[in-house]
């Protein structure tokens, strides 16, 4: 008899073969990405930024939807306010939210992530930088936490952090992005 998969190893198989099947670039972020560069912080949903081409979302719902995935219940507007389709995946009860890629940075994360071979399955992951980058941008305690464990346990190119840093605070009209991760390379 097979060893059974674990709940977060069947949602990225079906995950996985569903986006195969429609043929979209894709890439896992957030904490299930930060647990594979060595954070330790306990998480119970995915997160995967999609790039739809020429695919609409109703294509992609109807695709996922026959891997088990549903749309969990979102105000009228949601989608078009922020871009994220919230999902269940309904054999593992394991939520899973789905970003819509817009262009440049989010191209730039695709274009640079890596394959994971994870509990059988390929993913496709942002790479620690990226991953930085975004979690610094989000500056919660807890993304902060996340970059001081990344930092500590896995390789991270610093001038690349630093690089993008800089472009987002240019693009947003801000000066505290670089500073922070500095602060968080210090350990603070």
């Amino acid at each position: 008899m097979p060893p059974r998969r674990s709940p977060f190893a069947r949602l990225f198989a079906d995950l996985a073969k569903a986006l195969s099947e429609l043929g979209v670039d894709w890439y896992l972020f957030g904490a299930q990405a930060a647990l594979l560069y060595g954070a330790t912080r306990v998480t119970a949903d995915v997160d995967v930024t999609v790039r739809l081409g020429s695919h609409s979302v109703e294509e992609l719902l109807k695709c996922l939807g026959r891997k088990g995935f549903a749309l969990r219940e979102t105000a009228p507007g949601f989608l078009e306010t922020t871009r994220v389709l919230p999902l269940l995946h309904a054999p593992s009860q394991i939520p899973a939210d789905v970003v819509l890629a817009g262009p440049g940075l989010e191209d730039a994360f695709m274009e640079r992530s890596l394959a994971r071979k994870v509990g059988g399955v390929t993913l496709f992951v942002a790479t620690p930088e990226d991953l930085i980058v975004m979690k610094v941008l989000a500056a919660r305690d807890k993304d902060r936490a996340d970059v001081r464990e990344i930092l500590a346990a896995h390789p991270v190119d610093h001038a690349r952090v630093r690089e993008t840093l800089s472009e987002l605070e240019a693009a947003l009209d801000q000066s505290d992005l670089v500073p922070l991760f500095e602060q968080l390379l210090r350990g603070g």
